[in-house]
């Protein structure tokens, strides 16, 4: 199958000549390559070629896209979600407004420990049902790469039906698709007053079993003051890299936690929320391979300090954003919106807010290789923009989706 698109208004976040980008850091965050009146040809499931109109050579499509006064885009990596969980909690929300905060819900019973409740009561095809629909909107607003995590079992059989759901999701979606096992989000109710059993619970029963049947790529652990301190995530880490799980992080979203520190010594792959960034955290990131992922949707909604965007990316790093869509702290995978909420309140600009949610989201998957920008040879996971004048648009133009066509795998979806 050959689908050639032609009249792009602009191709953006292109690689051209020997360039490989794995990702993009400090002052490069402010450029978006891209090339404008040109047109791109998908062959298979991989970018075949592109360029100016003026090179179109004379080539045989199955089908062609004139895609005049419309923008292209590498779909978007979202790296850090939740999208498994079995129901919302708006009266959580509702709690929020009326004077209670995110920790008071928590020790109430809410929070994560009330979606655990809902989905060990919800059975195994019900969750996938629900959690496809939920897949199919994101995909619609352009997002073509997906991290999910667990976290909503917090025990043993929970746990590994979420991570199954997750599987099947990689089957039947369309979408590239990462699996993190949290069973580190919270401490269930029946061991509040045995923490070291939960932990070995972790450990010596649920890591085995994940790693035996191949259901999670990393291990995450919720590194918080009142949920999994220091020393307690060491030591999941520590046993997550003996069956092959590399870390990822909650790190700083309440408190200075210390979250990014222990992540950058145990070589996590990325260092999620970091609402709670000073120069010691900037220090540890330093010289280090670890991605700072930002969510400020989550922020927004819990009406909480947002991450300090500019200060990491003028300290010389990458920065890296997703949704955290969950069904407590940001109930949103839209990604439009989500880079709205960058450049309006972490003052990124936009082609700062398109790396991070595309090459570097990419690379907080370990998918730079094959996604996150417009390169040959890289699979074809790419959207088509409405009529718009620019990219800068996109986030100006929010709430609404800028997405008429999404390309997957070389598929129209």
């Amino acid at each position: 199958m050959r689908i050639l698109i032609t009249n792009i208004k602009q191709l953006c976040q292109v690689e051209q000549g020997d360039a490989n980008i794995k990702r993009v850091s400090g002052a490069e965050m402010a450029e978006l390559p891209s090339i404008a009146d040109a047109w791109l040809m998908i062959e298979n499931e991989l970018i075949h070629s592109f360029g100016p109109m003026g090179t179109l050579p004379a080539a045989n499509a199955d089908k062609t896209i004139d895609a005049t006064g419309k923008l292209v885009l590498p779909a978007w990596c979202d790296s850090h979600t939740h999208l498994v969980f079995a129901a919302p909690r708006e009266t959580e929300f509702v709690d929020r407004i009326k004077g209670l905060s995110y920790e008071e819900i928590a020790r109430r019973g809410g929070g994560i420990l009330n979606s655990a409740r809902k989905l060990n009561a919800m059975c195994e095809d019900e969750l996938f049902d629900q959690s496809l629909e939920r897949l199919h909107a994101v995909i619609k607003t352009g997002t073509g790469a997906i991290e999910i995590k667990s976290g909503y079992g917090l025990c043993e059989e929970g746990e590994l039906k979420m991570l199954r759901v997750i599987r099947r999701l990689k089957g039947q979606g369309p979408a590239t698709i990462k699996a993190s096992l949290l069973a580190a989000h919270a401490y269930p109710l029946e061991y509040r007053e045995n923490k070291e059993g939960y932990i070995q619970l972790i450990i010596n029963k649920i890591l085995p079993r994940v790693a035996g049947e191949g259901l999670a790529d990393y291990m995450d652990v919720f590194c918080e003051q009142g949920f999994f301190g220091v020393r307690e995530t060491e030591r999941l880490l520590e046993a997550g890299w003996k069956y092959g799980l590399k870390p990822k992080i909650h790190a700083n979203q309440l408190h200075y936690s210390g979250g990014v520190q222990v992540g950058v010594k145990h070589n996590a792959l990325s260092v999620d929320h970091l609402e709670c960034v000073g120069d010691a955290e900037i220090e540890a990131l330093k010289g280090s391979n670890t991605m700072p992922v930002l969510l400020p949707g989550a922020a927004f909604f819990l009406g909480i300090q947002y991450q300090p965007a500019r200060k990491i990316i003028d300290a010389g790093l990458p920065v890296c954003l997703a949704t955290d869509y969950n069904p407590g702290s940001c109930p949103s995978g839209n990604v439009p919106l989500l880079i709205s909420i960058a450049c309006t309140q972490l003052k990124m600009t936009p082609e700062e807010a398109i790396n991070a949610v595309t090459i570097n989201g990419a690379a907080a998957m370990e998918l730079e290789q094959s996604i996150g920008t417009i390169a040959v040879g890289k699979k074809a996971n790419i959207f088509i923009t409405n009529k718009i004048p620019s990219f800068d648009y996109i986030p100006y133009d929010y709430g609404n989706n800028p997405v008429e066509t999404v390309i997957l795998n070389g598929k129209l979806i």
